[in-house]
């Protein structure tokens, strides 16, 4: 019976071995995913602050061409 015992603990440390590379593989997936999303946001809200100051600048632009007289 006590023979017995070393191999038993051999196979209970091998699966705790297998479960934990499987978590951490796994929370390694989850927090790739997670940086991804992050960065998509980061950049849509750049693209959408970029697109609002292109916007802004072209009222500017057409309120001082309607504010300044023409040379011709």
């Amino acid at each position: 019976m006590f023979s017995s015992t070393p191999a038993l603990a051999r196979g209970a440390i091998l699966f705790c071995a297998c479960a934990l590379c499987i978590a951490v593989s796994g929370c390694a997936v989850v927090a790739g995913a997670a940086v991804g999303v992050a960065a998509t946001g980061v950049a849509l809200a750049v693209d959408a602050t970029v697109g609002a100051v292109k916007f802004t600048g072209k009222a500017v632009g057409a309120a001082a061409n309607a504010v300044t007289p023409s040379g011709e």
